[in-house]
């Protein structure tokens, strides 16, 4: 008995140990030195940007390419190559990397040879600095993580611009030497030099970059896949998205600019009742079946409101139809309060209201709406034990799986479906024309299944 419960605790502390790695709580940026894999925490990068011209300070400390025009700050530029003593390939015609770090109140440009992607982690898996891990003073190193076969040192950025009070104590040419940058931008200065400087304007970055860094940071940050599902959207709204945000204020540096640019991406009605025009819309591109026995899977029900809107439209579209609804999400608390849901009658859209009964408590939909609807709690990634589908309802889904997922989640929709069956998608989502026959129309995202 004693072997047994040691196996089920090694096996409980495994677990454990896969969930945690399975938790981002850590998001860095990534980015290359001297042919070396670096990184920062995402929480000190102000933004991202490109220049190639730097206003010259003379007697800067070595390390200090000069000063730049931020929208009308002038802000020091460190060239973290020239900082940690390795190869300085200054471009004499292309464009500088350089990350934007906000260190307590002040802000600095830093050069780097090539900036990647952001990457997410579980932060128990960074582990202690060693010198074997980079060229650099272990001293400014926070740690070290593997992700996906590639090994990151994360800079301690804090400690390269904050000095110690022993770093302090030291001669200046002593600091220089070791790297150490000073505390205050104006110090990086002789002080007959530390204000009134010209500075270079900006020069932005490479449309194509931008939108590849954009989708990586959407990915990140949202867990948001952009592919050929969502291709046509994310283009369109990238130049709309250029159009309002300048320079390095192009590229996404938190979730709250991730929400911004994926504000316009959700189907009409999501979370609610579908207005009149979506419903109508959908009724309309919704075809003729061949048995009055019509099986619908309904994905990412939520609390239930769109369900219930499917389920009107389905009836009204319908009428002698006998129609069954399996209604799904991953969020047990959301969909445990679906099935006894009341409402006020004005709160609800016109072509629902034929379908409801009042009650004590309010308005409720009818027994022929309710048993025409099974809400469970399920993971769409899990095994999908369904029998074959007239009508799949999948919408704003798909783009938030990784590559991987899709195609299992697309491989039961080609099994489930029926031939000449029909999915529903965000109104923003597609699918391949050689495969599937597009019906919808306006904002409805429909497709048959040749």
């Amino acid at each position: 008995m004693a072997v047994i419960r040691d196996l089920a605790e090694v096996n409980a502390e495994l677990q454990a140990q896969k969930e945690r790695a399975d938790t981002v709580d850590f998001k860095m940026i990534t980015f290359s030195l001297g042919g070396k894999d670096y990184a920062v925490d995402i929480m000190n990068v102000k933004e991202i940007a490109k220049a190639d011209k730097f206003t010259y300070v003379p007697n800067a400390a070595s390390f200090v390419r000069g000063v730049y025009n931020l929208r009308g700050d002038i802000i020091p530029i460190v060239d973290l190559r020239a900082f940690f003593h390795l190869p300085v390939d200054k471009k004499q015609d292309g464009l500088e990397n350089m990350l934007i770090l906000r260190i307590e109140d002040r802000v600095y440009g830093t050069i780097v040879d090539k900036i990647d992607r952001v990457v997410g982690i579980n932060s128990d898996a960074i582990q202690p600095p060693h010198p074997i891990f980079g060229d650099i003073n272990i001293k400014y190193i926070s740690g070290v993580v593997e992700k996906q076969g590639e090994l990151f040192v994360i800079l301690d950025v804090i400690r390269i611009f904050t000095q110690s009070e022993e770093d302090k104590a030291k001669p200046r040419g002593q600091a220089i030497q070791e790297g150490i940058a000073p505390a205050a931008p104006d110090n990086f200065f002789p002080a007959s030099q530390a204000g009134g400087v010209a500075a270079a304007e900006p020069v932005s970055a490479p449309r194509d970059s931008d939108l590849e860094f954009i989708k990586e940071s959407l990915g990140a940050l949202r867990h948001f896949s952009s592919g050929p599902l969502n291709e046509m959207w994310i283009r369109k709204r990238f130049t709309e998205w250029t159009t309002t945000h300048g320079g390095s204020d192009i590229q996404l540096k938190n979730a709250n600019d991730a929400d911004e640019f994926l504000q316009t991406f959700t189907s009409p009605g999501t979370g609610t009742f579908w207005n009149d025009d979506y419903a109508y819309t959908l009724k309309s591109v919704l075809p003729d079946l061949p048995s009055n026995s019509i099986q619908v899977w309904d994905l990412g029900c939520g609390k239930g409101y769109e369900t219930y809107s499917l389920a009107c439209i389905l009836k009204s579209r319908y009428p002698d139809g006998h129609v069954k609804i399996w209604a799904n999400d991953s969020d047990i608390m959301s969909i445990s309060s679906a099935p006894n849901m009341t409402f006020d009658l004005e709160d609800v859209p016109e072509y629902c209201r034929a379908f409801m009964t009042k009650g004590k408590n309010g308005y409720s939909f009818n027994p022929a709406i309710k048993d025409s609807i099974l809400f469970e709690y399920h993971d769409v990634l899990n095994d999908n034990p369904l029998p074959e589908l007239d009508i799949i309802v999948a919408r704003d889904l798909l783009s938030f799986f990784n590559e991987q997922q899709q195609e299992k989640v697309m491989g039961d929709f080609s099994e489930k479906l029926k031939t000449r069956g029909v999915i529903v998608l965000g109104t923003n989502e597609t699918l391949p024309e050689n495969q599937w026959l597009p019906i919808g129309k306006g904002s409805v995202s429909a497709f048959m299944r040749t």
